[in-house]
């Protein structure tokens, strides 16, 4: 009888959009790969053909009339074609998944920042996507208005500076970042107490240093966390 597989675990990397997110999660993934650990590297909103699609919509400027129970249905319609095609797959078959945002990212921006309340986020989450944890949140901390800025400009540099009204602009991802500062704010404040609520889950980590710095606690922290509990999921490690 072939022997059971190990479960892979299950990081998310959560904070502010230009905080560095995907910079710190390609290079977790980087050193967890020369481990000998298979790695699934997705994100959210978005992961599957069908969550691509709902990210357009969700983050193009042009669908600001958007409403905020509508945004918070279309975050959801995404995320659970991604953790049932995707994410819950990738874990039975043993790999680790690390993920740009989850459910933490729903509740601090719809949540807090549309103001809609923790509650209908959990329950929807509860209802729609198995219930499923993270087994690590990796919770980049910054300042609002650097990340805002940084976000705004890498996000502008992706759409032409000229085009025909009629044309189609899909890099379009700035819909999130016009919003006002207090709405920053908000969400800045629903993500700390995420990590207040649930210690256990959230590693805190200040992003506002070198990339470097945060590289290395990050990667401490999934070691401490994570790896040297489970040496028997890590390919080719001794135990």
């Amino acid at each position: 009888m072939p022997a059971r597989k190990t479960r892979g675990k299950f990081i998310t990397i959560e904070g502010l959009d230009g905080c560095g997110k995907s910079t710190q999660l390609e290079r977790l993934a980087a050193v967890l790969r020369a481990d000998g650990v298979k790695v699934l590297e997705t994100r959210e909103p978005g992961g599957t053909p069908v969550g691509e699609k709902i990210r357009a919509v969700l983050l193009d400027s042009r669908t600001s009339g958007l409403s905020p129970r509508a945004e918070l249905a279309l975050m959801f319609g995404a995320r659970a074609q991604h953790v049932d095609e995707v994410i819950l797959p990738a874990l039975a078959d043993g790999i680790w998944v690390l993920c740009d945002r989850f459910t933490d990212s729903t509740e601090a921006y719809q949540g807090g920042g549309r103001k809609l309340g923790s509650e209908p986020v959990l329950a929807l989450h509860k209802l729609l996507c198995h219930d499923l944890q993270p087994d690590l949140t990796i919770l980049m901390l910054s300042d609002v208005e650097a990340s805002v800025a940084r976000a705004r400009r890498r996000n502008l540099a992706r759409v032409p500076s000229v085009a025909p009204a009629t044309e189609a602009q899909p890099n379009d991802e700035n819909r999130f970042e016009q919003e006002s500062r207090a709405f920053f704010q908000h969400v800045a404040t629903t993500y700390k107490a995420i990590a207040k609520r649930e210690p256990k889950r959230v590693f805190a980590v200040d992003a506002r240093r070198a990339p470097d710095v945060v590289h290395q606690e990050i990667v401490a922290a999934v070691r401490q966390r994570l790896v040297v509990g489970c040496r028997s999921s890590v390919v080719g490690r001794k135990s």
